[in-house]
């Protein structure tokens, strides 16, 4: 991959992180502020701790990105409520992906319903993200998941794109929504240099976030993390550099899921910047 595309790549990137209790702790010491930061939701705990930790480190002068799925809402109530309290700390970027409780808290089972009354209460964020997924979503057709993209660009800003191994299956989805004439930027969805002890560790606790689950419903990609040399995000994005890079492609960078491995995670990324450099 080209120094200077790559580099763009990498300088352009969230990290999407667990509300787990020592989560707060491996931002600060790892994370530099001019990195996004984007927090889960599980639907076992609820929104309370993506809320609690997203203050949190919004106080601490991050810009942060809660997670906020649909299926977790109980009400238009609830909504406004959610919507009060992040305005309060200073929050102008919000993710709404539908979520994966079931049933549902209340009467929102889609993310669209949940843009449109964010559009109806003034637009309350100036950035609202929305859900790609390149690799086929295990319970959704993928004509689905491209129409849903088109029914939500009047209310979102961006689209983050769900994990893929595969650059062809990336690169061709790239092609196939802009063919759709869905012109939202997008934040490409990588997984960082995951070792997978700590994967699987994080995996067995029930509801640690989207991200997690959506690992267990592809086991085989435990396999990629497993094998000597199975998957290095580095390799990823140089295969993928000619998709990626296209000004067709509209991606805006990169959104590293990091699985709670946040040191790893920035390590990996300052050395690959530096060896870029030199």
């Amino acid at each position: 991959m080209g120094a200077a595309g790559l580099r763009a790549l990498l300088e352009s990137v969230r990290y999407e992180v667990l509300p787990a209790k020592a989560t707060e702790d491996k931002v600060l010491a790892h994370v530099p502020r001019d990195v996004v930061v984007t927090v889960t939701a599980s639907p076992v705990k609820g929104l309370e701790p993506t809320l609690d930790l997203v203050g949190r480190l919004a106080g601490h002068g991050y810009r942060v990105v809660p997670h906020v799925p649909a299926r977790l809402l109980r009400d238009d109530t609830h909504l406004k409520d959610v919507v009060d309290r992040l305005a309060e700390a200073g929050i102008a970027d919000v993710f709404v992906p539908a979520g994966d409780a079931d049933p549902p808290a209340g009467g929102y089972d889609g993310a669209l319903p949940v843009l449109r009354r964010l559009s109806e209460l003034g637009s309350p964020f100036a950035r609202v993200g929305v859900t790609g997924y390149p690799e086929s979503h295990p319970l959704i057709h993928d004509d689905v998941t491209v129409q849903a993209m088109w029914d939500k660009r009047e209310h979102a800003t961006y689209i983050v794109s769900n994990l893929c191994f595969d650059p062809r299956v990336l690169g061709e989805w790239l092609v196939r929504i802009r063919a759709r004439n869905i012109t939202l930027p997008v934040h490409v969805g990588v997984a960082g240099p995951v070792q997978r002890a700590k994967l699987l560790a994080m995996a067995t606790k029930i509801g640690v976030g989207e991200s997690t689950r959506f690992l267990t419903k592809h086991p085989s990609w435990f396999v990629r993390f497993a094998t000597p040399g199975g998957y290095a995000p580095e390799r990823l994005l140089s295969r993928a550099e000619a998709a990626l890079t296209a000004p067709s492609a509209g991606v805006a960078g990169l959104h590293l899921f990091t699985f709670n491995q946040i040191a790893e995670t920035e390590r990996w990324r300052r050395a690959l910047l530096d060896r870029l450099g030199a």
